[in-house]
């Protein structure tokens, strides 16, 4: 495993960076300043950058520019004081991966960490042997030269934002920021700030300017996940940022010009949504401008052998182990299943299994480690069932309204739809929301 590179003039805050990383269980690597840890970058290879913004000698953001000049592509994680906030925006604008506010605890320096080290190995690779996914690909770096409006469909799990990400890998735009935002985890009160940011004293609590993801994607691309949870308010002003390229801070008092490609992603049937009055019918067009269709890994078959490979060598040498496959009813059992839950629940089928395995071989038994499925199988149904009825009788309550239903459950609406998907395919008859009008083509 590659170490990660610290780099700040601060020696207590480099002892605690390299204490909280080797935690992590990576390596350390310290520099002093930006001249030292550039002159390190150019020796050996690292996983990451773990940068200060402010230094004497060379400063965060000029050890970002210096390193992609003199060794390429390499995830910078810049570390920023309130005074250097707008540094680390503009850091971002270089393609920085992301940046992190002084004071941070240990689970929010690790949980970025993961989360850049995971995003810059999917940007590496899709990996694939089945014919309908390399077309799909094939569809990918055809659109990936210009700035197209890409719609990416398909169910949850299957990897809509690897291909996103694959999408910018491969355009004009990828040395600058590929920014991420997931519409279904954002708070519709807090959406507006976090898309477009804010000026200071907008409304109660805007202490500072906040400058939105779109300005943070300028010049690179933004992905909008699971773009059906978006609020319908929001969309009319997503539909302007589409077409006049420029975008309004609440409170602001004139726009600001971005250059951003979009790429959208949805698990649900949007033209459907805009018959049914939930999408902008004018946003959809907008959106959908060139479609692709991810296959669920059921369609796949060809990729089961595979990813079981990629999956078991990806967790056996964190686990310390030496596993060289699986038994022949374990293969059976993974190439049969309908993995509903697509690759993600494949991914984690594979890990569990690995942390269970106490031979050079996977077994049923780690597969379905449960002494007595047939049972547990029977206990797993009647709790989708008490699901399903609570889920909807709250909706019969609600006439139907998810968002009022997600409420009372204490759920997100994005829940309730992927729930009552599921369902469908358990329970038939039921209706479901999968899928998109859209096709490759």
């Amino acid at each position: 495993m590659k170490p990660i590179l610290v780099v700040d003039d601060d020696p207590q805050m480099r002892a605690a960076l390299k204490e909280a990383i080797q935690r992590t269980g990576h390596q350390a690597v310290l520099a002093e300043d930006g001249r030292d840890g550039l002159a390190k970058l150019e020796r050996g290879p690292f996983a990451m950058v773990i940068t200060d913004m402010k230094m004497p000698c060379m400063d965060g953001l000029t050890l970002l520019r210096e390193a992609r000049q003199k060794v390429g592509k390499i995830p910078f994680l810049v570390i920023t004081g309130f005074g250097t906030v707008e540094n680390a925006v503009d850091a971002m604008k270089e393609g920085a991966s992301d940046y992190l506010m002084k004071p941070f605890s240990f689970d929010t320096l690790t949980a970025k960490i993961d989360a850049i080290m995971e995003r810059f190995v999917s940007e590496r690779q899709i990996i694939t042997d089945s014919p309908q996914m390399k077309r799909l690909l094939q569809l990918a770096e055809d659109v990936a030269s210009g700035d197209t409006t890409v719609l990416i469909c398909g169910e949850s799990g299957t990897g809509k934002e690897l291909l996103a990400r694959h999408i910018h890998q491969l355009s004009r735009r990828r040395e600058k920021p590929f920014v991420a935002v997931n519409c279904a985890a954002i708070p519709d009160t807090l959406m507006e700030s976090e898309l477009f940011g804010h000026e200071k004293g907008s409304f109660t609590g805007a202490t500072e300017r906040k400058t939105g993801k779109f300005e943070l994607a300028s010049g690179g691309t933004i992905l909008l996940d699971e773009i059906g949870e978006m609020p319908l308010g929001l969309q009319a002003k997503l539909l302007r940022v589409l077409q006049e390229k420029e975008v309004d801070r609440v409170g602001g008092r004139q726009p600001v010009r971005v250059d951003i490609r979009v790429i959208a992603t949805t698990n649900r049937d949007l033209y459907r949504e805009t018959t049914e009055g939930r999408f902008r019918e004018d946003l959809y067009y907008r959106l959908s401008v060139f479609p692709l269709v991810v296959p669920p890994l059921r369609e796949r078959p060809e990729d089961i052998r595979l990813l079981a490979d990629v999956f078991l060598r990806k967790f056996s040498g964190p686990a310390d182990k030496t596993i060289c496959g699986y038994t022949p009813d374990a293969m059976k059992f993974l190439e049969g299943r309908g993995w509903r839950g697509n690759i993600r629940e494949f991914e984690n089928t594979i890990q569990r299994a690995v942390l269970l395995c106490r031979g050079d071989r996977i077994t049923m038994d780690e597969l379905m480690p449960d002494d007595s499925p047939a049972p547990n199988l029977q206990r797993q149904a009647g709790i989708r069932e008490m699901e399903r009825d609570l889920i909807l009788k709250t909706l019969e309550e609600t006439e139907g309204n998810k968002t009022r239903a997600a409420k009372i459950l204490g759920v997100s609406v994005r829940t309730v739809r992927n729930k009552l998907n599921e369902y469908r395919k358990i329970f038939p008859g039921l209706p479901g929301e999968n899928g998109c009008a859209a096709r490759s083509r």
